[in-house]
C-alpha cells in the first residue's frame, strides 16, 4: 500500500512539473513577443525610486535617524522593495475576475487543471522574463547609478524569503480575485483591497514608521510578510511593534502566513466556486 502511495505521490508530482513547465514556458513565449510593454517600468520604477530619494533627503536634512533608519538604510529598503515587486507581481484577480465576469472561467471547469495551479504557473513564467526585462536593468540603474549595493546579508534565507513573498503574493490575490464568485464585477473591492494589503505590507513606507500600537496589529497580520519581512531578511535584522526576531523564525512565520492564505483561498473557492453561474457565457 505505501509502495502504490508512493509511487502515486511520484507520478502526481511528475504531471505537476510537466504542466509546471509546459504552462510557464508558453506565457513566457506569449509575454515575450510583447516585451516592451515590460521594458516601461525600466524608467517608471527608477523615476519612482528618485522621487522617494529626494522626499527622504529632505527628512534626513533635519536628523540622523527616523525611527531606527539611517538615510542609507532608507534608500536600501526602497530598493529593495522595488527588486521584490518586480519579482512578486501579480495579477491572479484581475485575471480570475474577468473570466468570471465574462463566463470564460466555464472552460478551466472542463480542463484536468486546477485553474489556480495553471495560474500559478502562468506567473512563474511571467515572472521569469521581468527577471531580465525589468529586474536585471533596474538592478544595474541602482547598482551604477544611484550607488546602491543591493546583497543579501543571508543570500539563502533572503532567496527563501523571496520565494515565500513570491506564493504569498499569489495567494492573496487569488483571494482577491476569488470575491468575483458574490459580486461578478469587482474592480472597486480589488483597487480597495489592495492598496489596503500594499499599505499593511510595507510597500508604501516600513511598517517600523506607523504608532506603535497599530505595529502591533500588523505584527499579527499576514500582509507584513509580502514586502516588509523579505526587506527586513534581505537587511540581515528584523523589528516591529519592539519585538527583534532572528531571520530563520521570520522565515518560519513567513511559511505559516503562506499556510494561512493557502486557507483562505480554499475556503473562498469551496464557496465560490458553487456561486459560478456562467454569466457572460
Amino acid at each position: 500500500m505505501n509502495s502504490l502511495c508512493l509511487s502515486g505521490l511520484r507520478k502526481r508530482i511528475y504531471q505537476g512539473l510537466r504542466v509546471l513547465r509546459a504552462a510557464a514556458l508558453a506565457t513566457y513565449k506569449e509575454w515575450a513577443a510583447y516585451r516592451s510593454q515590460m521594458a516601461v517600468s525600466i524608467f517608471v520604477g527608477p523615476v519612482y525610486f528618485l522621487t522617494q530619494l529626494f522626499i527622504w533627503r529632505a527628512v534626513f536634512s533635519t536628523r540622523a535617524v527616523v525611527n531606527g533608519f539611517t538615510l542609507e538604510e532608507m534608500v536600501t529598503y526602497y530598493g529593495i522593495s522595488m527588486l521584490i515587486g518586480y519579482l512578486t507581481f501579480d495579477s491572479a484577480d484581475w485575471d480570475l475576475q474577468m473570466l468570471v465576469r465574462t463566463g470564460g472561467f466555464i472552460t478551466f471547469r472542463l480542463r484536468p487543471v486546477s485553474y489556480c495551479f495553471y495560474a500559478f504557473c502562468q506567473k512563474v513564467g511571467h515572472r521569469i522574463l521581468a527577471f531580465w526585462v525589468e529586474l536585471f536593468p533596474v538592478y544595474l540603474i541602482f547598482f551604477f547609478l544611484f550607488k546602491i549595493k543591493l546583497i543579501p546579508v543571508q543570500p539563502g534565507w533572503a532567496l527563501l524569503s523571496i520565494a515565500l513573498s513570491f506564493i504569498l503574493v499569489f495567494l492573496t490575490n487569488f483571494s482577491i480575485g476569488a470575491t468575483a464568485f458574490w459580486l461578478t464585477k469587482t474592480e472597486g473591492v480589488r483597487r480597495a483591497i489592495l492598496a489596503l494589503r500594499d499599505l499593511c505590507a510595507g510597500t508604501f513606507f516600513p511598517l517600523i514608521l506607523f504608532p506603535r500600537g497599530l505595529q502591533k496589529i500588523l505584527f499579527y497580520l499576514p500582509f507584513q510578510f509580502i514586502t516588509y519581512a523579505p526587506i527586513r531578511v534581505f537587511i540581515g535584522h528584523y523589528e516591529l511593534a519592539g519585538v527583534s526576531l532572528p531571520i530563520p523564525e521570520v522565515v518560519g512565520l513567513q511559511f505559516l502566513a503562506v499556510l494561512v492564505m493557502y486557507g483562505v483561498y480554499r475556503t473562498l473557492w469551496h464557496f465560490g466556486i458553487r456561486r459560478f453561474t456562467g454569466v457572460g457565457a
